[in-house]
């Protein structure tokens, strides 16, 4: 589950400043009921490998900037955009705004038309954080051959039996009450309740029902998930983060699971790894330094060595 990290939206420091400058509005795409700014961070060689970042339920595209950065400096171009219905994405999220986990992966599918048609040399990557992962996977699995690969950040399932001991319970109950309350609501008032931003309906519907039943089943989706999860041969690395209790190990191998026969590397961030003295499922962007590299390494790897970056 993700949190309301709006409030923890500090301006970057220096370095990321600098990216913020060098970021460039890619285009705007306009989707069935809703408009989407895309952000770029491009490279010098029109042959670099672009990622495209998808973030967490209720987290803005700019609270990644010192991220971005990062992997900016290790020679990737970086495509960024808000998730459909909060930060820069028109409308927000509301009552009788309708959507949910199957619009957001139609949206993915837009995006990456406009990185394709921008940078044509570059090989493309998705790169998601917490709900932005499974929207990552699920759109590779469901669009074969889009991407040449999937990396998720402190992703995982919300299957309730994935997450340990009692916190399983607490995972399934707040699931549920969520649901139902944005169902009352006709949305989600994240915001005001400090957990998740403020999202549509469908969206918490389809989120609580993966979390009951441990399978994705779509509102307004006939695609079988599962079935394309199964068959989904694109690489895939998977990074824990170490302190973190909204996507720990036992979630983040359920999610992976799901496409056992994609070739995955499987990493985990710890403070002594990456330097910083604070971790967790949303803390790590601040330290992402090193964690960036494994990215740039595992892009390289499963490419090709002889990539230029």
């Amino acid at each position: 589950m993700d949190e309301d990290t709006t409030e923890n939206t500090s301006e970057p420091g220096s370095s990321a400043a600098g990216q913020a400058q060098a970021s460039v509005v890619l285009g705007v795409v306009p989707t069935d009921t809703h408009r989407l700014t895309v952000h770029a961070a491009p490279q010098d060689d029109p042959a670099s490998p672009v990622v495209v970042l998808l973030p967490a339920m209720g987290v803005p595209a700019r609270y990644y900037r010192p991220f971005v950065a990062d992997l900016h400096r290790q020679g990737l171009v970086v495509v960024t955009f808000d998730l459909r219905g909060q930060g820069e994405s028109t409308p927000l999220a509301a009552r009788g705004v309708r959507f949910g986990y199957q619009s957001l992966i139609d949206d993915v599918d837009a995006v990456v038309d406009l990185v394709e048609s921008t940078f044509p040399q570059g090989p493309r990557f998705l790169l998601g954080h917490s709900l932005g992962g499974q929207i990552a996977l699920l759109h590779a699995a469901s669009r074969p051959g889009r991407v040449q690969g999937v990396a998720l950040v402190a992703s995982g399932s919300v299957w309730f039996r994935s997450f340990p001991g009692l916190h399983k319970f607490r995972i399934l109950l707040g699931t549920q009450v969520v649901a139902l309350l944005s169902t009352l609501l006709g949305y989600w008032p994240g915001r005001r309740l400090g957990f998740g931003g403020r999202q549509a309906v469908d969206l918490m519907r389809d989120w609580a029902r993966q979390s009951r039943t441990g399978r994705y089943r779509l509102t307004g989706s006939t695609t079988d998930y599962e079935a394309a999860l199964r068959d989904l041969r694109q690489p895939l690395l998977t990074i824990s983060i170490a302190g973190d209790l909204l996507a720990p190990q036992s979630s983040v191998d359920h999610l992976a699971g799901k496409a056992g026969r994609a070739p995955r590397t499987a990493t985990h961030y710890t403070r002594a790894v990456s330097g910083a003295t604070d971790l967790g499922h949303f803390s790590w962007v601040r330290g992402g330094g090193e964690l960036s590299r494994w990215v740039r390494d595992w892009i390289v790897g499963v490419f090709d060595p002889s990539v230029r970056i």
